[in-house]
């Protein structure tokens, strides 16, 4: 049997048991030891469910980071989301401010009784397509796309005319746009607006244009020209205010391109 040899021998002694004279006799050939389960020192050095104390030490500390990331995760989310909700409602109120109603400057408003007491007196027609006969004195869509008229100004179907039915200061104005099909550096045209007044025998000019030159050098070529008029009048009640053009069948077909209109200042 073999021992360790770091655990200290134990002294043995012989007793005499009163048997007579003492004999001496060998002592015995067992060396007695004593040594701990060494299964039992290798379970404590490696501690609970044979894990040791760093091995676990070093996993709580990677379950901590674990959490602390998913942690800093969850609240950076919460975080974004607080403003996004922020940025909602900033654009919510931003929409509303700019879809409420405002007053502008020289808008009128309703009376009381839902009527209109501050009628503008203006008009606003745009050219018409015609398709047999081609009077120089131009003819006008009163009621198509942005034509209108209010106040007390109306449109004259029979003749094309404006007529007003209060004396003021106005703005009339007027825009033809022809398209010479044979174009040539004679070519000429004369567009004018008139008005026709009770007591005048004849019509009296308000404005005039007469353009020349308008073409190219070489004959027989398509050209497209336009003329503008527009000024401040005074009229009268009942005047008529009428567009002469000298060139009716080279208007062009474009609603918007053609257009007659006054309003009161």
């Amino acid at each position: 049997m073999s021992c360790e040899q770091s655990y200290p021998f134990p002294q043995v002694f012989l007793v005499d048991e009163g048997r007579g004279p003492h004999q001496s006799e060998q002592a015995p050939k067992l060396i007695p030891c004593w040594s701990f389960p060494p299964a039992q020192e290798r379970r404590r050095r490696r501690g609970c469910m044979g894990v040791s104390p760093s091995l676990a030490m070093i996993v709580l500390m990677l379950f901590l980071l674990v959490f602390a990331a998913l942690g800093f995760e969850a609240y950076q989310i919460m975080d974004l989301q607080k403003k996004v909700k922020e940025a909602g409602k900033a654009e919510t109120s931003t929409e509303s401010e700019f879809s409420a109603p405002l007053k502008q400057i020289g808008d009128y408003e309703p009376g009381p009784n839902g009527k209109d007491e501050d009628i503008r007196t203006a008009a606003h027609v745009i050219g018409r397509v015609e398709k047999g006969e081609f009077p120089k004195t131009l003819r006008w869509e009163p009621k198509t796309g942005q034509a209108f008229t209010s106040g007390a100004v109306a449109y004259r179907a029979e003749d094309g005319a404006l007529q007003v039915n209060e004396t003021g200061l106005y703005y009339v104005y007027s825009r033809v746009e022809l398209i010479f099909k044979n174009c040539n550096p004679t070519s000429v045209f004369e567009h004018s607006v008139l008005v026709r007044r009770e007591g005048q025998p004849s019509s009296l000019k308000l404005m005039e244009a007469h353009r020349a030159g308008f073409c190219r050098q070489q004959a027989a070529h398509s050209w497209t020209t336009e003329s503008y008029l527009g000024s401040a009048q005074r009229l009268k009640k009942n005047d008529s205010v009428f567009v002469h053009l000298s060139h009716p069948r080279e208007l062009s077909h474009s609603h918007h391109a053609n257009f007659f209109g006054l309003y009161k200042i």
